[in-house]
């Protein structure tokens, strides 16, 4: 027998096998085309699961799953600490971990215009790090790269700039496959168009993902319980998502209608958090099951070229926030005040989701103080429209747009064996909306049908 322990958020999907049989898993097939990722403990196959976080798993000489018993339950015990104790308790906290993380290693540091990775920026320039950053922005983007630069600068850090290339995909999505598993579409993982270039540039990554989460809220009123199933359902289900899900359902003749099974399947799940205020249940039911279903999918790109070190996913570090107050965890308050305490230089900067404004000022970003800032932005937008050049906001548009895209992507959907598994009549509807123009309600369709068609192959 075997005992695996399963992190509360683990950085990756652990496999084991169940008593059932080899046969597709459909109805989570239908979810995984609804949402983008597989839940709770869905794979592609009824006789294989992915084990659940925060647990203990038993498993026998063959690899079948025995037992599983929770070590870790999501909670809500705030403590009365004032705001000013949170925030010395959670730097302690973050530096040791940052530290244990990365002490004597060379580090490469993905950079963003946000908080996460700054935050992660101010431990290690204040831990002396030997610092390996970069950026990257999409060609006819927002230029992110720019603030990544700033924040690198100011903290004497070695930077790189990427610009992420129109149809680097086609090339790469074999290789993938295979990193990932068919278990994410394959635009979304966008650091695949420039891991090549990060090879020996560091010993560990230090990746800021789930900070966002963790320290922020949802900002929603006390809820019912149907309710919060409500807004789970409404935050899951991306756009297009449902309409394929429900044709991919009915095509297969699977019982019942697929949006009573997701709810009841929601319902079930978060049920089982005991946690009465909603939305510390619901940043619990995320992390549950969206980080590790669908943000450490793609961890495994970074760690095909070197370790990962996830500090926000750190057990500590969840644990500890089910010791604070909600109000401590608003609106990223401790990460800022954090950034603004330990590194002013840096909460100067612009801070991308409240551009123009910086650490100091971002609560003048409503109308009448960011009109000039809009207004010109709309031109610019407007003249790069008028010119051939429209803003890049999201990856598939520079996969899946234009000539050559549009050839790769059809021949990619067009094979005759994929037709056994999905139906061409639903392929090809799909396909005409979406290059006919109705490119924002149809993209997560084609991611997914995309990504389906690679499994098949596969």
């Amino acid at each position: 027998m075997t005992t695996i322990t399963i992190p509360i958020i683990p950085a990756k999907q652990t496999f084991a096998k169940v008593k059932a049989p080899h046969e597709l898993n459909l109805e989570g097939i239908c979810v995984f085309a609804a949402i983008g990722f597989f839940l709770d403990t869905d794979t592609y196959w009824k006789d294989q699961m992915v084990l659940a976080p925060a647990s203990q798993h038993i498993l026998d000489d063959n690899g079948f799953l025995i037992r599983s018993e929770p070590w870790f339950k999501w909670h809500s015990n705030p403590r009365p600490v004032s705001f000013v104790q949170a925030l010395d308790e959670f730097s302690g906290l973050f530096e040791t971990i940052i530290k244990e993380q990365t002490i004597d290693r060379r580090v490469i540091l993905p950079l963003s215009g946000g908080l996460d990775s700054r935050t992660q920026a101010v431990a290690l320039k204040k831990l002396h790090a030997n610092v390996f950053s970069y950026s990257y922005a999409f060609m006819h983007g927002y230029p992110e790269t720019k603030i990544a630069r700033a924040i690198a600068n100011a903290c004497g850090f070695e930077f790189e700039g990427y610009v992420i290339s129109k149809g680097y995909l086609w090339s790469v999505m074999d290789d993938l496959a295979k990193i990932n598993n068919c278990y994410s579409d394959f635009t979304s993982p966008r650091q695949m168009a420039v891991v090549k270039h990060l090879q020996g540039r560091g010993d560990v990554f230090c990746l800021g993902h789930w900070g966002d989460v963790l320290f922020d809220s949802l900002n929603l009123p006390q809820l019912l319980f149907e309710e919060e199933v409500d807004v789970l359902m409404k935050k899951l289900i991306k756009r297009g998502g449902q309409q394929l899900a429900e044709k991919l359902w009915q095509h297969w003749g699977l019982q019942g209608g697929f949006m009573d099974y997701f709810r009841s399947r929601i319902s079930d799940l978060l049920s089982q958090i005991d946690i009465e205020k909603t939305n510390t249940k619901l940043r619990a039911f995320k992390s549950l099951y969206w980080a590790p279903r669908w943000t450490s999918v793609n961890l495994s790109i970074f760690e095909h070229i070197s370790p990962i070190s996830l500090p926000y996913y750190e057990d500590r570090l969840c644990e500890f926030v089910c010791t604070l107050p909600e109000d401590h965890l608003k609106g990223r308050a401790l990460q800022i005040a954090y950034i603004q305490r330990h590194a002013p230089e840096l909460a100067k900067i612009t801070w991308q989701d409240q551009r123009p404004f910086h650490l100091y000022n971002y609560h003048l970003n409503k109308v009448p103080y960011n009109l000039p800032y809009r207004i010109i932005k709309k031109i610019q937008r407007t003249l790069l429209a008028y010119m051939g050049s429209p803003c890049i906001q999201r990856n598939w548009e520079l996969q899946f747009l234009g000539d050559s895209n549009q050839t790769h992507l059809i021949k990619r959907l067009a094979v005759s064996s994929f037709h056994d598994f999905i139906p061409e009549p639903i392929i090809k509807h799909y396909s005409d909306m979406f290059y006919r123009g109705k490119t924002l309600e149809y993209a997560h369709p084609m991611n997914m049908l995309l990504v389906l068609s690679q499994f098949y192959k596969n």
